[in-house]
């Protein structure tokens, strides 16, 4: 048994599906989350959705109705706004701590689809549908449940309310800029005063200690990639550098994954804590034929900054850092745009290729 979950492009196959009586559990691929639901008739599903890898609020009612195809119940008007371009956002503007985003609108009629380009990564794919003035956009991802509102005011800007799950609310504004763009990615993420280099002793998947004074590592290209099982964005990466690896290997290339998993709930052990997180990373190297290095480095995201302290701030995940032969640090890399966003993941793809390629060919 499969389940397909659409959102826009996107396509996620499901395929850990169980049966007991009238119950079904439909865990996601991946990520540490699943449905609980029970089929009260032949074509409706009721149950929650239970996030574990959050703490709280972690339980979403959920309902499924067999052969309903429409995100949302919204009516059809003749004349709807044109929202099909790139607007300059800000998420929480009247928060100290606000952030700006690129949003790509594109449109079809009633149907909308777009995602939002931020400094730390992207909101992967949105879909929904325009009524008039107002539109409605969504996506799940089995990490993620996201829903955005957006009204258009008199002077044609777009004020709206963002949820994430029921954990989590905030308003945007948006303007029409074709103009806007972020900071630079490799700008946002540096070594600290006096540091040219990273050290560091984390243990693999057989828990042996893994560090880039190994011979194994000497006179080779190095790519960091600083990530966790949990994020969708870490995802999408995964999935190129695992092609990245298997292209470049041969040619002196070697990644290593540097994973924060979300596996430390206050009271469990350390042992239990390292086994949860080999359980999440070997479901992700499984799903993406990951053949890369991955060393289980902190048991929740805050412990990046500990584990790092060469780094000025890991403010985001993933964050990928490259080393030249000579143990150099070349690049750090904040966020990664991921196929949602088009043509910016198509440029992201290809500068970190490129660069890659540079840093093989020196001597």
């Amino acid at each position: 048994t499969t389940i397909v979950i659409h959102n826009a492009e996107e396509k996620i196959t499901v395929n850990e599906i169980s049966f007991k009586g009238d119950s079904v559990i439909i865990k996601m691929p991946v990520f540490d989350s699943e449905f609980r639901c029970k089929l009260t008739r032949d074509s409706l599903l009721v149950g929650n959705w239970v996030n574990h890898s959050r703490k709280d609020k972690n339980v979403i009612p959920f309902t499924a109705v067999y052969g309903e195809t429409n995100r949302f119940d919204c009516p059809e008007f003749d004349d709807n706004f044109p929202f099909e371009g790139k607007w300059e956002c800000v998420f929480g503007p009247t928060n100290p701590d606000s952030s700006y985003a690129i949003c790509v609108f594109k449109q079809s009629g009633h149907r909308a689809t777009c995602t939002f380009l931020t400094e730390t990564g992207d909101y992967r794919y949105l879909e929904g549908c325009v009524f008039g003035k107002y539109m409605l956009l969504s996506g799940f991802d089995g990490s993620h449940a996201f829903v955005f509102h957006a009204e258009i005011l008199e002077d044609s800007t777009i004020w709206g309310e963002f949820y994430s799950g029921i954990h989590f609310n905030q308003t945007w504004l948006a303007k029409k800029n074709d103009a806007f763009y972020l900071r630079n990615a490799d700008s946002l993420t540096f070594l600290k005063k006096g540091f040219s280099k990273i050290d560091f002793v984390f243990p693999n998947m057989e828990n042996k200690k893994v560090s880039l004074s190994d011979e194994k590592y000497k006179n080779k290209v190095i790519v960091l990639q600083i990530m966790g099982s949990w994020c969708p964005n870490c995802l999408d990466e995964t999935m190129f550098l695992a092609d990245l690896d298997k292209k470049y290997k041969s040619q002196g290339l070697e990644i290593i994954a540097l994973a924060f998993e979300k596996a430390f709930d206050g009271s469990t052990s350390l042992t239990t804590c390292f086994e949860k997180a080999k359980n999440n990373i070997t479901r992700l190297k499984k799903r993406y034929d990951a053949e890369y290095e991955f060393l289980i480095t902190g048991f929740q995201p805050k412990d990046a900054d500990m584990a790092l302290p060469m780094l000025n701030h890991v403010m985001s995940f993933p964050t990928t850092i490259f080393i030249d032969k000579k143990g150099l640090v070349r690049k750090i890399r904040t966020g990664y745009s991921g196929p949602a966003t088009g043509s910016e993941y198509d440029k992201c793809v290809k500068e970190i290729s490129t660069f890659v390629e540079v840093l093989i060919k020196e001597r």
